[in-house]
C-alpha cells in the first residue's frame, strides 16, 4: 500500500513538473507554471520521508535514527528560508546571478550524492557505478562553471581568461579526469582516487568557463542548466528515485533545447561558444567611419512625440538602471498622443534568456506589444524612430557586413534601418563583449548619454511639455 502511495505521488509530481514547464513557456502563464512546479517539488520532498529502507525514509523514525530527521528538517528550513529571503531582496537586475547560483547548487548536490554513494559501506558497482561517476563529473562541471558564471555576471571577474593551447589543455584535462573515473569504477572507490577525481572535475568546470566572454553568457547559462539536469537524472537512477529522474530529464531536456535556441539566435554552433568564444579581444579590421553625434533629451522627446511608429530596443543598460517602469510610463504618454510603440527583444539580450521579457512584464508592458527578432525586424525600415536603451551587440550592424568581426553572422535587430535611431548609453565605451558598435557612428543615429533611468525621465518631462 505504501509503495502504491509513493509511486502515485511521483506520478503526480511528474505531471506537475511537465505542466509547470509548459506554462513557463509563455509570460502570461509563467507565474502559474512556477507555482505548479513548486508544488511538485514540495510533494516530491515530502514523499521522500516515506520511502522505506533509506536513512532518509521511514528509517528516520526507527530507534537511533531520529537525528537524521532533525538534520533534514534543519536543512530544509535553512534552505527554504534563505531562498525565500533572497527571492524578496535580490534585485531584478541581479536575477541572472541568482539563476547561476541556484543552477550551480543543483549540480553540486548531484555531485555530493555521488560522493556519498562512493564513500558508503556498499558503494555502487557495474552500471550504477558508471552512471554515478558520469553524474558526478557533469555535476562538478555544472557547479564550478556556474560559480564562475556568477563571478562574471556580478563583476567580480572582469575579463575572460585564456591561455595558450587552452583547448588542447582542456581535452587532456578531461581525459585525465575520465581516467580517474574509470580507475574508481574498476578498482573501487579508493579515497585518494575519489578526491583526485572530484578535484579535477571541479577544476575542469572552471577551465571550460573561464574563457567565455560576456556575449556568450546566455548560451553558457543554458548549457550549465542542461548539465545540472543531466547530472540530477543520472544520480536519480543510481538512487532509484523516480522524482530525481523525472526532474533531471525535464530540466536537462529544457536546458538542451534552450541552449540550441540561444546558439541559433547567435548563429554560432555550440562548439564555437565553448572553444572559440567572443572575448572582446578580437576586433573587426579597420576603423569605423563616422562620428558619434550627441542629442539632448528634448531632441529625443520631439523625435518620438511627432513620430508615427517608435520601436524600443531594451538591453542590459535598462536593467541596470531599473528604468523599465519609466520606459513604460513614456510609452503610455506617446500612445496617448497617437504614437504606435512596439518593443523589440533579441533572444540573447541581457545576461540570461528571457531577461528583457521578465523586466518588461514586471513593468506592466502588455504582451502584445513585445515582439521577437523574427516578428519585428521587417518593421524597422518603416519606423520613424528606433530607441535603443542600453543594448549593444544585438544591434551592431557589423554582424551583417564585416566578416572579420567576431559577431559576424549573428542575427541582429535592424535598428540602424529606422529613419532615426536614438541610443541611450551611459558612456562611450564598448559593450559587454568589448566589440565597438558601428550603429553609434551611423548618420541616422544620435546618442543620449546618461543613466537610462534619468535619461528616460528627462524625455518624459519634455514629452509632457510638447503635449
Amino acid at each position: 500500500m505504501l509503495s502504491w502511495l509513493i509511486n502515485g505521488a511521483y506520478l503526480v509530481v511528474a505531471i506537475l513538473f511537465i505542466l509547470g514547464l509548459k506554462a513557463m513557456s509563455s509570460p502570461k502563464t509563467a507565474r502559474q507554471g512556477i507555482a505548479w512546479a513548486g508544488l511538485g517539488m514540495v510533494l516530491a520532498t515530502a514523499v521522500t520521508f516515506l520511502i522505506p529502507g533509506h536513512d532518509g525514509g521511514l528509517a528516520f523514525f526507527a530507534p537511533g535514527k531520529s537525528i537524521n530527521l532533525i538534520l533534514c528538517v534543519i536543512a530544509l528550513a535553512l534552505g527554504g528560508g534563505i531562498a525565500a529571503w533572497l527571492g524578496k531582496v535580490v534585485k531584478m537586475t541581479d536575477m541572472p546571478q541568482m539563476v547561476a547560483v541556484y543552477n550551480g547548487m543543483g549540480g553540486g548536490a548531484a555531485a555530493l550524492i555521488a560522493a556519498v554513494e562512493f564513500s558508503s559501506a556498499e558503494p555502487p558497482t557495474g552500471t550504477h557505478a558508471v552512471l554515478a561517476m558520469i553524474g558526478a563529473l557533469i555535476g562538478c562541471v555544472a557547479f564550478s562553471g556556474s560559480v564562475l558564471a556568477f563571478a562574471k555576471l556580478q563583476g567580480i571577474m572582469k575579463k575572460a581568461v585564456r591561455w595558450p593551447v587552452q583547448n588542447l589543455g582542456n581535452v587532456v584535462h578531461t581525459l585525465i579526469t575520465l581516467a580517474l573515473g574509470v580507475a574508481i569504477v574498476v578498482a573501487g572507490p579508493h579515497p585518494v582516487l575519489v578526491i583526485a577525481f572530484f578535484a579535477m572535475a571541479l577544476i575542469l568546470g572552471l577551465a571550460l568557463t573561464s574563457p567565455i566572454g560576456g556575449a556568450d553568457m546566455p548560451v553558457v547559462i543554458s548549457l550549465l542548466n542542461a548539465f545540472t539536469g543531466l547530472a540530477v537524472g543520472l544520480e536519480g537512477y543510481v538512487l532509484g528515485n523516480p522524482a530525481l529522474i523525472i526532474a533531471g530529464i525535464v530540466v536537462g531536456a529544457a536546458g538542451t533545447l534552450l541552449t540550441q535556441l540561444m546558439a541559433k539566435a547567435m548563429n554560432r554552433p555550440l562548439s564555437n561558444v565553448l572553444f572559440a568564444p567572443i572575448t572582446g579581444e578580437a576586433q573587426a579590421d579597420g576603423a569605423i567611419e563616422g562620428s558619434m553625434k550627441e542629442c539632448s533629451s528634448m531632441d529625443a522627446a520631439a523625435m518620438m512625440r511627432y513620430a508615427e511608429h517608435v520601436i524600443i530596443v531594451p538591453g542590459y543598460g535598462m536593467a541596470v538602471a531599473g528604468a523599465q517602469h519609466k520606459v513604460y510610463e513614456m510609452t503610455k504618454l506617446l500612445e496617448a498622443e497617437g504614437v504606435q510603440v512596439s518593443f523589440a527583444i533579441h533572444p540573447v539580450a541581457g545576461r540570461m534568456p528571457g531577461h528583457m521579457n521578465v523586466l518588461l512584464a514586471e513593468a506592466g508592458v502588455p504582451y502584445d506589444q513585445i515582439f521577437d527578432l523574427d516578428e519585428i525586424n521587417a518593421d524597422f525600415p518603416l519606423a520613424d524612430v528606433a530607441l535603443v536603451i542600453g543594448a549593444n551587440d544585438v544591434v551592431n550592424p557589423v554582424a551583417r557586413t564585416d566578416k572579420s568581426s567576431p559577431i559576424y553572422g549573428m542575427p541582429i535587430l535592424d535598428a540602424d534601418k529606422a529613419r532615426q535611431c536614438i541610443v541611450i548609453k551611459r558612456g562611450r565605451g564598448a559593450g559587454y563583449s568589448g566589440i565597438e558598435n558601428a550603429l553609434f557612428y551611423a548618420d541616422n543615429t544620435t546618442m543620449l548619454y546618461g543613466s537610462a533611468q534619468q535619461a528616460v525621465a528627462d524625455v518624459i518631462t519634455h514629452v509632457k511639455e510638447l503635449s
